[in-house]
């Protein structure tokens, strides 16, 4: 049994090509004229903060500009990622929590670092603890063999 996919209803954007018998050369979703129309206001708005003035050059490139971010904008949105959901998570991504790099305090200071007058030895395996301990123990001399102990009887030498 073969199952149809609804994929071919979705392949096809929703276009205005423009009035009938005067269409537009190029095409564009009805998504991306929205996007235009308010990337464009923010441009002029950003153009005026600046301080340049309103003039035939400074709106060309205010349209080229708008061009240039509207295409971008739309390229990451389709109908399996609207843009509502791109733009919700673009301000997730921004107010999102992060790491703090910059360190708290003020300059290091060594005043509260205890110093020990010996330095630190490295651990020592049992094998070496074990020959520390024999080396620091008094060797036995034949003197010390000679004792007689109790119980114990000695050979008689010559």
């Amino acid at each position: 049994m073969r199952v149809r996919t609804d994929d071919e209803v979705y392949r096809v954007d929703a276009v205005w090509l423009g009035p009938p018998k005067a269409t537009f050369p190029w095409r564009a979703r009805y998504v991306a004229w929205g996007v235009g129309i308010v990337v464009f206001l923010l441009v002029l708005t950003i153009e005026r903060q600046m301080g340049v003035g309103f003039g035939f050059f400074s709106t060309a490139w205010a349209l080229v500009a708008t061009i240039i971010l509207t295409r971008f904008i739309t390229q990451r949105i389709s109908h399996e990622r609207p843009l509502t959901a791109v733009m919700s998570m673009w301000v997730r991504e921004l107010t999102a929590p992060r790491e703090r790099t910059a360190s708290t305090g003020g300059a290091a200071s060594a005043a509260r670092i205890r110093v020990s007058p010996q330095r630190p030895r490295p651990k020592l395996s049992k094998k070496q603890q074990r020959r520390a301990r024999q080396q620091a123990q008094p060797r036995r001399t034949s003197d010390s063999r000679k004792k007689e102990v109790r119980g114990v009887r000695t050979p008689a030498r010559p």
